[in-house]
């Protein structure tokens, strides 16, 4: 890894291309900057199926394995030729070229690439940031975001990691200020506050809790995402009324024609 120099700017914020949009970063109204595609690799068409809809977020779970990073939810399901480099990295680097530097036609659209770190957070990290560093354009583009969940080195780390890797943060947890300022979004699995009631959707009584931490996190500028929320238009609407920012999905095509019609 590089001697990058630690940050110590202000908090890095993930700017969300939904307009207009309020001060505490939850949108007023929901596009397809507001989809996240959960597990993306699992798609028919990983990345490009994604990218096709314009979403905002695209998630890969990445392994380290014998030098390699290689993408799967399990170590079951790792196959040597599925690389972040072959499905992920390239493909980007192409879409960056296409578009004059910004991975949509649109310039004021931004990506932010999610990393589930399956394996050694510090070993796997490593890797990412050396596969990273033979795509300059990868590392520094303003509108694309590298944003490390899953297996996360303790958060007093943060600020050694170069300044285009950002974290995702749990969003039950407390941070310090120098933490906060490398993390890009908070994230929980909705499990922590509740269970979906399949007739009435979330139970008043659980609601207190997570529309408390979705506040907090927004007055700290950072955008919130659920993991492990029901995936149906009934749950994308609950979820929009709470103000989660990213709306977590298996069905990319599904969600795109569902927020392209409101």
């Amino acid at each position: 890894m590089k001697n990058w120099p630690i940050l110590l700017a202000a908090a890095i914020t993930l700017s969300l291309t939904v307009r207009p949009v309020i001060s505490n970063a939850q949108p007023l109204h929901y596009t397809v900057a507001n989809t996240h595609s959960h597990n993306d690799y699992e798609q028919p068409t990983p990345f490009w199926m994604a990218w096709q809809h314009r979403f905002g977020s695209i998630e890969a779970d990445i392994w380290l394995v014998g030098g390699k990073v290689l993408i799967g939810h399990d170590r079951e399901e790792i196959k040597a030729g599925r690389t972040l480099e072959e499905y992920y990295v390239k493909p980007l680097e192409a879409c960056i070229e296409k578009n004059n530097g910004y991975p949509y036609a649109d310039t004021l659209r931004r990506l932010q690439i999610l990393i589930d770190v399956k394996a050694d957070s510090v070993a796997a990290l490593a890797a990412l940031v050396g596969l990273l560093d033979k795509y300059p354009a990868l590392e520094h583009c303003s509108a694309l975001k590298w944003v490390i969940s899953g297996n996360r080195p303790d958060p007093a780390q943060y600020t050694a990691y170069p300044p285009f890797i950002a974290f995702d943060g749990i969003l039950h947890l407390q941070y310090t200020p120098e933490a906060l300022s490398r993390i890009a979004m908070m994230s929980d699995d909705l499990r922590y506050y509740t269970r979906w009631d399949s007739r009435t959707g979330i139970p008043d009584t659980d609601l207190g809790a997570l529309k408390a931490a979705i506040t907090h996190s927004h007055t700290l500028h950072l955008p919130v995402r659920l993991w492990d929320a029901p995936d149906f238009p009934a749950a994308w609407r609950q979820l929009m009324q709470l103000q989660v920012d990213y709306l977590n999905t298996d069905h990319i095509a599904d969600l795109a024609a569902y927020l392209n019609s409101l």
